[in-house]
């Protein structure tokens, strides 16, 4: 995930505030240490404040770490969980994302949960198994209540940071695993109300909504296109 410095996020938000208002949610996660800033120039706007990761406990000498309890008091509302950038570099296991998840639904935050294969994973045909196991890995005995919202995020990872997005024909076949999943996990009524599942991998302006316009996504991930104002500008107005 591109990382802007504190100006940089700040301009950005800035922008972001003039965009005309629509019925979609925009949420934006800029860097821990851009956090504060962001959340004061977007506290009376509709945008909401998200964080790109979190830690599991609420306290306790792990430094470095931030918790889930900290990013709610600076403004957050929604977490990153598991983007395959931390999977990759950090070795975050299916365990440390579950936990995180755990921590940020007793916080009373959303979590974002990233799930996507790898190019050998897809060579190999275990694109299903692989979704169908991190989304249970993810869920799995977590206490998630009747009404709170849970965001999956399908980021395909053999195509991040490539400019070159997937078919969404191929998401959509992806959706249908994860939701089926959801199903097998939680009751119905809850998938259908509570959960969406979202597009995450090369998504700019030119493609979003040929994702969009599809019933089973229900929105996109945006990485690359996020940190280039007039792109992420344009992308907006696409949806």
């Amino acid at each position: 995930m591109f990382q802007l410095g504190v100006n940089d996020a700040v301009s950005l938000a800035n922008d972001l505030k003039k965009v005309s208002s629509n019925q979609n949610e925009l949420v934006v996660c800029p860097s821990f240490v851009s956090l504060v800033e962001v959340a004061r120039i977007l506290k009376r706007s509709k945008i909401k404040l998200g964080a790109q990761d979190c830690f599991w406990e609420t306290k306790g000498a792990y430094t470095g770490e931030v918790s889930p309890v900290e990013l709610r008091e600076v403004g957050c509302e929604y977490v990153i969980i598991g983007h395959s950038e931390r999977r990759e570099h950090f070795k975050e296991s299916d365990k440390m994302v579950h936990q995180k998840i755990k921590a940020v639904l007793a916080a009373g935050l959303t979590p974002i949960i990233c799930v996507g294969e790898t190019f050998d994973q897809r060579s190999q045909g275990a694109t299903d198994y692989v979704l169908i196991r991190q989304t249970i890995n993810a869920l799995e005995g977590a206490e998630v209540k009747f009404g709170k919202r849970i965001i999956i995020a399908y980021e395909p990872v053999w195509v991040i940071g490539t400019g070159q997005a997937i078919s969404p024909e191929q998401a959509s076949l992806a959706h249908q695993v994860i939701r089926q999943t959801l199903f097998d996990l939680f009751p119905a009524e809850q998938v259908k109300r509570d959960f969406l599942i979202i597009y995450g991998g090369s998504v700019d302006s030119s493609n979003v909504s040929s994702f969009t316009r599809l019933d089973n996504i229900d929105g996109v991930l945006v990485g690359a296109a996020s940190v280039r104002t007039q792109d992420f500008l344009a992308l907006i107005k696409s949806v």
